[in-house]
């Protein structure tokens, strides 16, 4: 009984660990288009660096078939975009203000950040 009760306890931290406390390291965005692979329950990379001011093109490229995968939402930008099963959908920012823009699926299980410094 106290094994199952301390895997049980284990899972739960895990569980926290990878929904709010996990941060992966941010991949700073070159003159290069980057291109964001939506795919096994997640963007990659799913934390991206961007320079205030500038103009910035993402492209998205959804690998997974599940149905939350299919819109990219960026709510303080208000954009709403469709990714098509292994077709490359490229998305045109306008020069940010500093500040983090959160970037997730329908449901909020893919989830992505936009940081803009």
């Amino acid at each position: 009984m106290v094994f199952v009760n301390l895997v049980g306890v284990v899972l739960i931290a895990l569980i926290i660990w990878w929904f709010w406390l996990y941060k992966p390291k941010a991949i700073e965005l070159s003159e290069e288009n980057l291109v964001v692979t939506v795919e096994n329950g997640s963007y990659s990379p799913s934390h991206i660096k961007v320079s205030a001011g500038k103009p910035v093109r993402i492209a998205f490229i959804r690998k997974d078939q599940s149905p939350c995968a299919e819109t990219l939402l960026i709510p303080r930008l208000e954009i709403s975009e469709t990714l098509p099963l292994n077709e490359v959908v490229s998305i045109q920012l306008p020069g940010l203000p500093t500040g983090d823009y959160a970037f997730h699926c329908q449901m909020q299980m893919y989830r992505g950040q936009l940081s803009v410094e």
